[in-house]
């Protein structure tokens, strides 16, 4: 495959690739966010990398890259659970809008596409549809999970891949999957414990700050060592406490309700409430440990100058390597 990575971010799809062990070659990669494409750059400084809108790139342009392939994860705010769900009257849909008119005039053999759950009941997924049968390509929609695939991270999300007729998949193509046995992905364990992702490290800049812990105690997801889940990471983990991800504690669940029924007795008392619940020693798990928890490897680097604040925002944007690199698998196959 010669692949154009739209979308590129912080180069979920080039690890994807490299991960799945197909054999294949991002051409170029095409993002406007300049703190995502320099860490981009800093992973992958021989790829071609576009500072440019994706509404610039023209058919001619794109086939003179000589590509067969485009793998992309468009901007999701127009329709994630969040947002304002503007679907295709939210401007920021335009670029993909833009990739969908130019596609029967393009060179492409294969798709992939992430998004969030919740593009599958959208408008935009009706036109994507209708363009891919329009242009005689056969393709599989997923909503697909880490957790399925022994990932103790939920991050449910839309896929597609497709490919042009004549080719076809090795499985029966059919609605929109749930189970990814159904496409003869192979069967995982359960989740590994969260231990198994967590750094020996100073964590003195990940303490939840007292400010939060006064506001949102009670409504943390919180982790131990032995759990098998956390909950889905988003842009803004770090700067809110409230749906945007789990924090942990070394602490025992059994220690950390004692302490929790402790903190009743202290709800008019800031002082002795806080002094209760930082026995627990919250945390906000590293930008290395969410990177492992999306399944990035040991080799992807963090440039020494993004922040963890910049870091945690790119990763709410990015995509699980493990669970791309087993569709990459069957886009192929």
């Amino acid at each position: 495959m010669k692949i154009l990575e739209l979308y590129s971010g912080i180069g979920g799809m080039h690890l994807s690739l490299k991960e799945s062990g197909v054999s294949g070659q991002i051409v170029a990669s095409v993002d406007i966010n300049q703190m995502a494409n320099k860490v981009y750059a800093h992973n992958f400084n021989s790829t071609l990398l576009l500072n440019r809108n994706i509404q610039s790139l023209s058919p001619t342009y794109i086939n003179s890259l000589d590509i067969n392939t485009i793998m992309m994860s468009p901007p999701c705010q127009p329709f994630t659970r969040n947002g304002l769900k503007g679907d295709t009257n939210d401007p920021r849909t335009a670029s993909f809008i833009h990739i969908l008119d130019i596609l029967p005039t393009l060179n492409v053999q294969n798709i992939l596409m992430e998004n969030v759950k919740g593009f599958e009941s959208s408008k935009m997924r009706s036109i994507f549809i209708n363009k891919l049968e329009e242009c005689n390509f056969t393709y599989q929609e997923f909503l697909l999970s880490p957790t399925q695939f022994g990932i103790p991270n939920t991050r449910l999300r839309y896929y597609c891949i497709a490919k042009k007729r004549p080719m076809k998949f090795g499985f029966e193509t059919g609605p929109l999957k749930v189970n990814y046995s159904a496409a003869s992905i192979p069967v995982h364990n359960d989740p590994y414990p969260i231990s198994e992702i967590l750094q020996d490290v100073d964590f003195k800049d990940c303490y939840v700050p007292d400010s939060m812990l006064l506001k949102r105690a009670t409504s943390l997801d919180i982790c131990f060592k032995d759990s098998r889940r956390s909950c889905c990471f988003t842009k803004s983990y770090g700067h809110y406490l409230t749906g945007t991800g789990s924090v942990y504690t070394d602490k025992t669940k059994e220690e950390t309700d004692f302490v929790y029924r402790e903190l009743q007795n202290y709800l008019d008392d800031s002082e002795n409430y806080l002094k209760c619940i930082n026995k627990l020693q919250l945390r906000f798990f590293t930008p290395r440990e969410v990177c492992r928890l999306m399944c990035f490897p040991e080799y992807f680097q963090i440039p020494k100058d993004v922040t963890d604040k910049q870091m945690y925002m790119l990763l709410g944007n990015s995509i699980n390597i493990k669970v791309v690199s087993e569709l990459i698998k069957l886009l192929i196959g």
